[in-house]
């Protein structure tokens, strides 16, 4: 789907905020948990590449390290779609004429890279069944909850977040899509002793990104010369990737992500609600 067919024939008073709806005591948006017997069942190849975070805690930065990585630090070759078309979200099913992520995904050639923000237990068991690598993000939750009330104000295909402090009282008691922010860094921590995953914390991503994209690469069995690996650490910083229409998510309809309420990528370092 090409830029300007994101737009074409969506109507943006079709969208209207979800409830949020439980799915094995973990609150969904509704979309979700309706599909929910579908993602389950999402079949993962062996060459799958899975990365996973709560929302808001470095995913996209993520997958813009890993497409440059897999593609040889070629800038052209990460530009050839918008992040979300390149590594798709599995439980995303927004309104339609726009297809779901899970659509996206299964109609992909492998080896797919995609995206998933499924505590541990929730992934589709494909994933464990087929050893697919997983890497996960954890981000300190001060500032996960400061970035993920932002993006509750600028996207609908979230619940209204409140005030800030209304949305903080939900975050601590996990009254949010996903859950749990603690529950879901620790059950992926406590995974990753079973099963080949590469756990990281965005602030290590942070300190010193050359010696975090070292470490993806490792884990993709890819060998970076230093060019190249000095080429990824410019083109996946944050100031760069804020303006890259690839990545920011400025392609996708305003009806859906108003990006003059809230940008989608903000300080890279939220350390307060304003």
């Amino acid at each position: 789907m090409g830029l300007e067919s994101e737009q074409e024939g969506f109507d943006p008073k079709s969208i209207k905020r979800p409830t949020l709806v439980e799915i094995e005591g973990i609150p969904l948006p509704d979309e979700t948990a309706e599909n929910w017997g579908r993602i389950k069942g999402f079949r993962a190849r062996p060459d799958d590449l899975l990365i996973c975070t709560y929302p808001k805690a470095g995913t996209t930065w993520m997958q813009e390290i890993v497409d440059m990585i897999q593609h040889g630090g070629d800038p052209q070759k990460c530009a050839r779609a918008p992040i979300h078309q390149r590594c798709p979200y599995i439980e995303l099913f927004p309104p339609k004429p726009l297809p779901s992520g899970f659509e996206e995904a299964e109609a992909m050639a492998s080896p797919r890279t995609v995206k998933s923000h499924c505590p541990v237990q929730l992934l589709p068991p494909s994933f464990w069944e087929q050893n697919c690598k997983i890497i996960y993000v954890a981000r300190n939750a001060k500032d996960n909850a400061v970035s993920y009330f932002h993006f509750h104000r600028m996207n609908r295909l979230l619940p209204n977040a409140g005030t800030w402090e209304e949305f903080l009282e939900n975050f601590i008691a996990g009254k949010v899509a996903y859950g749990s922010w603690a529950d879901h860094v620790l059950g992926w921590w406590k995974a990753k002793n079973r099963h080949p995953i590469l756990y990281l914390f965005y602030e290590d991503m942070k300190e010193d990104p050359a010696r975090e994209i070292r470490k993806v690469a490792q884990f993709l069995d890819i060998e970076l010369l230093e060019s190249v690996l000095d080429q990824i650490v410019q083109h996946t910083n944050f100031e760069y990737m804020k303006t890259n229409p690839m990545a920011n998510y400025t392609t996708v309809p305003s009806g859906i992500l108003d990006h003059a309420i809230s940008p989608f990528m903000r300080k890279g370092g939220d350390r307060c609600p304003i």
